[in-house]
């Protein structure tokens, strides 16, 4: 009998802690632009979209809350992946909306590369003041030449959209519309460089 009292104290512990976690966070998808407007015009060319670098902080499923300074996450949400993968599966939808550019894929698709686009996301949060605020979206993005090696050009792109409320809600549609925006640049300046 005494025996088998740590392993119930064991499980006692175990199923104490379960009790306090509380239902799972809720998970919230992105859509990015419906289309690509005023496309200049498209491309042969076939791209490759790696997943984009990030800090460890924007590296996650949660989604982020900036305080002036102070960077925390939102309570109970988060993205249905890690927010690089998020951004690389929008991008690539992006493009393939656009119906401009020849292929657009990540890595291990089988494409025949010619270009890279290489990003790395900045800022993708919701700046909050206390009882709304801003979502705001900041990518680096260069282009390689994927036979050289050589960057083509580069450019870092902005985008912002007022948050109402400070809900889970409110902040997804904001992050959604400035993603959006970003996305929406991206496709027509990468069309227009290479």
């Amino acid at each position: 009998m005494l025996k088998a009292l740590p392993a119930l104290a064991l499980a006692v512990v175990v199923a104490g802690c379960s009790l306090f976690r509380g239902p799972p966070p809720e998970t919230f998808e992105l859509s990015g632009p419906d289309s690509i407007p005023r496309v200049p015009s498209g491309t042969a060319a076939q791209l490759l979209i790696p997943e984009p670098s990030a800090l460890k902080t924007l590296d996650s499923e949660r989604i982020v809350v900036a305080t002036g300074p102070k960077l925390s996450y939102f309570p109970d949400a988060q993205w249905p992946d890690r927010m690089p993968k998020v951004f690389q599966a929008k991008a690539i939808e992006a493009f393939e909306k656009s119906k401009r550019a020849r292929a657009v894929g990540r890595p291990g698709e089988g494409l025949s590369i010619d270009y890279q686009l290489l990003t790395n996301v900045r800022a993708f949060e919701y700046r909050s003041d206390g009882s709304g605020g801003t979502a705001y979206i900041e990518v680096s993005v260069k282009v390689m030449d994927d036979r050289t090696g050589r960057i083509v050009t580069a450019k870092v792109f902005h985008g912002e959209a007022p948050v109402a409320d400070d809900t889970a809600e409110d902040v997804v549609a904001g992050v959604d519309a400035a993603l959006a925006e970003v996305l929406i640049e991206l496709v027509r300046w990468t069309l227009s460089v290479i």
